[in-house]
């Protein structure tokens, strides 16, 4: 009975000396060797060999990279406006050697350090600021946290923060603020419209008055041009008519004061404020001009070889 007692218990002995020396770490871990309590080496991943009693396992280190959430924190800006905070840190151990002994508990050190420096970050910026420049804070609290831990073996790769809230009561005046100044701008650029508009209009306006000023122009011109041509033939017509009347012909001076007499009763006529007319006139004296009007055509017939002569018609009274 005794024999097989012993035998059970130097099985398990044996057994639990067994699984000491063998030691297997897992792959993105390093295990730290103490020798009766105090270090000696650090165990890279795979299989190692360890002489149980003397040597034993101290800390199992994690060597990935690791996320830590900052928890959310009440931050005073530089305008002592208050605005809730929270991040996010991802960090890597380098050293397990010092992550494990250089400090105690590495993840609350990390994460009160980070707060620390996220409230000094914004603490020296308005509220404006630290709302639009997010990520100069991102920069500041990364190289004060990484210089901090830089002596416990690890390695700050990024600080992010995730939400800059403010009070609901600030918020609404943000609001507030955004919206008139939406209304500002958008008055500005109806007004600016009606400006652009209204100078539209009157460069529109202005080449109008000059386009029609250069026709206006262009009409006087052809007018005062067709007033000469019309004087032109009229004085050439009384210079005929006088050298008609310089060679004897009586019935020139006839046809020129008929015309001129024709021409005033016509523009008499015309008249907008003549709506009936009733003058005397003596019929004889009319008709005797259109007879020498007869006369000088009759004439001129004669001039003309090989032209037929038509009789004129006999006058009333003659």
């Amino acid at each position: 009975m005794s024999v097989s007692l012993l035998a059970i218990v130097l099985l398990v002995a044996g057994v639990i000396i067994l699984f000491k020396t063998v030691r297997m770490v897992p792959q993105g871990w390093e295990w730290t060797v103490e020798r009766f309590g105090r270090y000696t080496e650090t165990l890279s991943p795979g299989l190692h060999f360890l002489v149980p009693i003397v040597y034993g396992i101290g800390r199992k280190v994690n060597m990935m990279e690791q996320v830590l959430e900052v928890p959310s924190q009440d931050v005073i800006t530089k305008d002592n406006a208050v605005v809730k905070v929270d991040g996010i840190v991802f960090f890597q151990v380098l050293d397990a050697a010092k992550a494990a002994y250089e400090v105690a508990t590495l993840e609350i050190a990390i994460l009160n350090l980070v707060m620390t420096n996220i409230r000094t970050a914004i603490g020296s910026m308005d509220l404006d600021e630290s709302l639009s420049k997010r990520d100069e804070i991102n920069a500041k609290v990364l190289v004060a946290v990484d210089q901090a831990t830089h002596p416990w073996g690890i390695k700050v790769n990024r600080i992010e923060l995730k939400d800059i809230a403010p009070p609901r009561d600030l918020v609404e005046a943000m609001a507030r603020q955004m919206k008139a100044e939406r209304e500002k701008r958008a008055n500005i650029l109806e007004a600016e419209g009606f400006r652009q508009a209204a100078i539209l209009k009157a460069e529109g306006e202005k080449q109008s008055t000059i386009l029609e000023a250069e026709g206006d122009k262009e009409a006087a011109f052809r007018q005062a041009e067709a007033r000469e041509r019309l004087a032109e033939a009229e004085a050439a017509a009384t210079k005929a008519v006088s050298d008609a009347i310089a060679g004897g012909n009586v019935q020139a001076i006839n046809y020129f004061v008929a015309q001129k007499y024709i021409e005033a009763f016509k523009a008499l006529a015309e008249a907008p404020n003549q709506k009936f007319v009733m003058m005397p006139m003596e019929s004889a004296g009319v008709i005797g001009s259109l007879g020498g009007i007869a006369e000088l055509a009759k004439e001129a017939l004669h001039q003309q070889p090989g032209r037929a002569v038509i009789a004129p018609a006999p006058r009333a009274g003659g």
